[in-house]
């Protein structure tokens, strides 16, 4: 220090940051944090999985069949007289609503970002099952490489629509979303062959524009584009 006297507040100020500094293991700060991410994840998941099938509750379509099942398994019977003179009306309301609720949630099987939550989806079972993804990933691309590049087979219809959707730039959970009979229309016109799916790409986009051309809040729109445009900046002298 009597050599060094300007390294004084120097020397002092990093005593200090290393005695007083926090002794946390950064391995449970991060297995922490993915906990946490993993439950935010699971209830948000279940509360769009709730909303889904609200709203699938409301649809007559949906609401009618799931009425006649309560009424044919006798459930809706059983809550009105189990709740005759016990339960009010409303009570009785929100009751046999679960029941349709409950029915729709057996019966029906919704795909994409709306199903039903599952656990190993959850960020932290991903991380705990990566190195077995990676290792059946690169298992399956050398069966693929294996059997249709170097053996020349045939696609099946599974290979077809993962070819499909890789050109259409899917996720799985968006591709699983769509319905039968438009996966039926794509194997049908052959969509896995590149240049069939240049020409139906180009269909839908000439499809989308005819559509935007007649809709009448695009049409105003361009119209404002056209005469105001995006963040124009005017000056004006005093």
């Amino acid at each position: 220090m009597l050599d060094h006297p300007e390294e004084y507040y120097s020397h002092y100020y990093h005593y200090y940051s290393r005695r007083l500094a926090p002794k946390v293991d950064v391995r449970v700060v991060i297995l922490v944090s993915v906990c946490a991410i993993s439950v935010f994840q699971f209830f948000s998941w279940w509360n769009s999985y709730d909303k889904a099938i609200s709203y699938l509750a409301t649809v007559p379509k949906y609401r009618i069949q799931a009425m006649e099942i309560a009424k044919q398994q006798g459930l809706l019977r059983k809550a009105k007289e189990r709740g005759r003179n016990k339960k009010s009306k409303e009570e009785l309301r929100d009751e046999e609503e679960n029941i349709i609720k409950n029915i729709i949630k057996s019966k029906i099987d919704i795909k994409g970002g709306y199903q039903k939550p599952q656990i190993r989806d959850l960020l932290l079972f991903q991380i705990v099952l990566a190195p077995f993804h990676l290792c059946s990933y690169i298992v399956w691309y050398c069966w693929w490489i294996y059997n249709f590049n170097i053996k020349g087979k045939e696609y099946g219809e599974e290979e077809r629509l993962y070819i499909i959707r890789k050109s259409m730039k899917m996720s799985q959970s968006q591709f699983d979303s769509l319905e039968d009979h438009q996966k039926e229309t794509f194997l049908k016109r052959e969509l896995w062959i590149k240049e069939n799916y240049e020409v139906y790409k180009q269909e839908q986009e000439e499809e989308l524009k005819k559509k935007l051309a007649n809709d009448p809040r695009w049409k105003r729109y361009r119209r404002w584009m056209k005469n105001e445009g995006p963040g124009r900046l005017t000056f004006v002298d005093d």
